[in-house]
């Protein structure tokens, strides 16, 4: 059986739904962002307003003349994602959770017993789901939203982990939502959970 699960998703496709359904059914610890960020500010001495600043933001200058070693003299988003990485490792060490984000698929690649997910979806799924969520937005300005999520979640991933996000090799599975269908996507995942 599986006991860390990791879900990295396309803006839109459903990863927090299908996530918190996987960790509901199989009675497993659910670990979205608000909680990382909330135990990344108690860990990594960041406050609430430098974390939603930065938070999957690539920097725009990499503080080569700084000292790699000290903590404190990294860039503020490199204090955070250390701080994001401390906190998604101690979830994982007590294993029956489901991450949501955070390249926790990669920053969890050492563990055993893990399932790394990722969910894409049509760009019009996508956009309908945030529609429904986001009353009042227009269309036009909610494209703009996935577009820009999806391009910082890509470059997020590669400036800390060197990996592609959504690239089929460091993953286990990829569910496409829009096909699928947000149960059918559940189901998958807990059957592939349990039947290891």
């Amino acid at each position: 059986m599986k006991k860390i699960i990791t879900i990295s998703r396309q803006y839109g496709a459903g990863g927090s739904t299908i996530g918190l359904g996987v960790a509901e059914r199989l009675g497993y610890y659910f670990c979205d962002k608000d909680m990382i960020m909330r135990a990344a500010m108690e860990n990594g001495n960041l406050t609430a307003d430098e974390i939603r600043y930065f938070d999957e933001k690539v920097p725009t200058e990499f503080g080569i003349g700084q000292s790699l070693f000290d903590f404190y003299n990294k860039p503020l988003d490199e204090r955070l994602f250390n701080a994001q990485r401390d906190a998604i490792r101690k979830v994982a060490e007590k294993g029956k959770c489901v991450i949501i984000g955070r390249n926790a698929n990669i920053i969890l690649k050492e563990f055993d017993n893990g399932l790394h997910v990722f969910l894409s979806a049509s760009e019009r799924f996508r956009l309908n789901r945030m529609m429904e969520k986001t009353p009042g937005i227009t269309e036009a300005k909610m494209l703009e939203r996935l577009h820009s999520v999806d391009k910082a979640r890509k470059k997020y991933c590669m400036h800390y982990t060197g990996t592609e996000f959504g690239n089929a090799d460091f993953y286990d599975i990829s569910l496409r939502t829009s096909s699928l269908g947000i149960d059918r996507c559940i189901d998958i995942i807990c059957d592939i959970a349990q039947h290891d």
